[in-house]
């Protein structure tokens, strides 16, 4: 496996902690240790203060995948949830379990590098699919099916979308899905800034839909809890799920165990951080709708 160089990650290295104002940062604003652990009950409280720092289990605490299944894809189970230690982990470990050399893979652009970067190293056929101005950064669903070949395995999305901030909406979802059932095709499906924006924006996740759909999740995006390190995989198919863990047994082998239950009390308490985390990016929004306004000449 050959990667390229991580250009946006090169980028923050070298400005993200050095720069006095940051304008592009890519999760809900972060929260305290102290404002999680208030939030716990007396159970997480008791799983905190007799935490054994040793290792945890590979696909993660029992406790923690069942909180994210009953949390976040209310049809699926414990064993349809693995952990990693961050998104990122999930992808490598996803995208390089799934795409194998000669096969071909339909990425949605742009996106983050590595959802493309990951199934080129593994020897796969990229064919790009790019979201546009002209088409108001939707999906052409009809433009996926085009790229369709007879060697296509996978097709790689990020909805809500990072960094046009589109969404997929539920019927184009479905569309879309059956799409991909009537190719027995998988869908890799980015989902780390579900729960962002207006719930009326919400839908399902694509692992709950179809049974060749992976949904990632994580606790940075949405919940602003970016240094717990601790993404998803949820998918239907076990067997799938199994082909990832071999992977995943040679990198991080394990998530951090103090991490795993702040994110179950995290996950309890979703409700509370959600809503304080929308309420900014709507009075954010409504800054950067004047500052736009105001500016209108500089920009499209």
């Amino acid at each position: 496996m050959k990667l390229n160089a991580f250009k946006l990650e090169e980028y923050l290295a070298r400005y993200e902690f050095k720069a006095p104002y940051l304008l592009c940062c890519s999760d809900a604003e972060s929260w305290s240790l102290s404002e999680i652990l208030a939030m716990a009950n007396a159970q997480e409280h008791e799983l905190w203060n007799n935490l054994r720092l040793g290792y945890t289990e590979v696909p993660g605490l029992p406790l923690l995948r069942e909180t994210i299944a009953q949390t976040m894809y209310p049809n699926l189970q414990a064993e349809n949830i693995f952990c990693f230690a961050g998104a990122e982990e999930g992808i490598f470990c996803g995208l390089s379990a799934l795409c194998g050399p000669g096969e071909h893979v339909i990425v949605v652009t742009p996106c983050y590098q590595s959802l493309m970067e990951i199934p080129r190293a593994q020897g796969c056929h990229i064919s790009t699919l790019n979201l546009t101005e002209e088409k108001g950064w939707r999906l052409d669903i009809e433009a996926v099916e085009r790229l369709i070949q007879s060697n296509t395995k996978w097709l790689v999305i990020n909805f809500p979308h990072n960094p046009t901030g589109q969404i997929l909406a539920a019927d184009d979802l479905q569309r879309l899905l059956a799409l991909l059932a009537q190719h027995d095709l998988g869908l890799y499906s980015d989902e780390v800034y579900r729960l962002l924006g207006p719930a009326q924006n919400w839908v399902k996740p694509a692992a709950c839909l179809y049974s060749m759909a992976v949904s990632l999740g994580v606790m940075s995006k949405a919940y602003g809890l970016a240094g717990l390190r601790v993404g998803w995989i949820a998918c239907q198919d076990k067997e799938i799920l199994k082909k990832i863990e071999l992977f995943k047994q040679y990198t991080s082998i394990c998530n951090s165990a103090p991490s795993e239950i702040l994110s179950i009390i995290a996950l309890r308490n979703q409700e509370h951080i959600l809503a304080r985390n929308n309420n900014i990016i709507k009075a954010n929004l409504a800054l950067l709708d004047d500052f736009m306004e105001e500016y209108y000449e500089h920009f499209s």
